[in-house]
């Protein structure tokens, strides 16, 4: 079975986009953290890169996506972003 790592963009004091009262991090770690919670009651094998508001710098993004199952084949990772449009 595959095993998934949820990345959520952004966070910290990285915003990301914003707009229309939206921030990207605040809704990419909501996304994710139900993305999480559906995988994990569905019994796939699934971790998160972060949980809270917290900046990690690019280094420290890829060591806890490699983390949990290494950068095996069967590792999917979702890395959750939402662009701002005109």
């Amino acid at each position: 079975m595959a095993k998934i790592v949820i990345d959520p963009g952004h966070g910290g004091t990285d915003g990301g986009a914003s707009g229309n009262g939206i921030v990207e991090k605040d809704l990419t770690l909501e996304i994710s953290k139900y993305m999480y919670d559906k995988f994990d009651e569905l019994g796939v094998p699934v971790s998160i890169t972060r949980t809270t508001d917290e900046t990690l710098s690019p280094t420290e993004r890829v060591e806890r996506i490699l983390a949990p199952y290494g950068n095996e084949s069967d590792v999917i990772v979702i890395s959750n972003h939402i662009n701002a449009g005109g």
